[in-house]
């Protein structure tokens, strides 16, 4: 079963609801509004609490394939997370001007949607979104991204 086929115990609007924190209910609606226009996607609840957009598949010469979101974020108290599948590396000009945040290899960390330039952050999206459709419509990813 693919990830964006997994059952959950509660819905994503039940999972909005259950944040405890009145400001990041309102940044989770805002990253929520700001990637569904970017897709035009509904949102997929995967896991324990990430929100996804878009799927695209992947098929690796180990043999491994699957399904990922295409955009997706993580809202957690103090520290939302949001995914670029294809990496940070490639946004290292635009994420010099996005504001407070810490990064890994795929991720863009955030205390809170005041801390950073939202203009900035839906071009990273956006970029982000195209590219990997993009690369997805050639049929299965076959490499992880990121590490690429």
């Amino acid at each position: 079963m693919s990830k964006a086929d997994e059952r959950h115990d509660i819905s994503l609007e039940q999972y909005v609801e259950s944040l405890d924190d009145t400001e990041l209910k309102d940044d989770t609606a805002v990253i929520m509004k700001l990637m569904r226009h970017i897709s035009g996607e509904e949102p997929i609840l995967y896991g324990i609490g990430t929100i996804g957009y878009g799927v695209y598949k992947y098929e690796y010469t180990s043999g491994r394939k699957g399904e990922a979101h295409t955009l997706g974020f993580y809202p957690r108290k103090g520290k939302i997370t949001i995914y670029l599948m294809d990496g940070t590396t490639r946004y290292a000009t635009l994420l010099s001007k996005l504001g407070k945040h810490t990064i890994t290899g795929y991720c863009i960390y955030i205390k809170q949607l005041d801390d950073i330039d939202q203009s900035v952050l839906e071009e990273i999206l956006q970029q982000s979104y195209d590219h990997i459709t993009k690369l997805a419509k050639a049929g299965p990813i076959d490499r992880i991204l990121w590490q690429s």
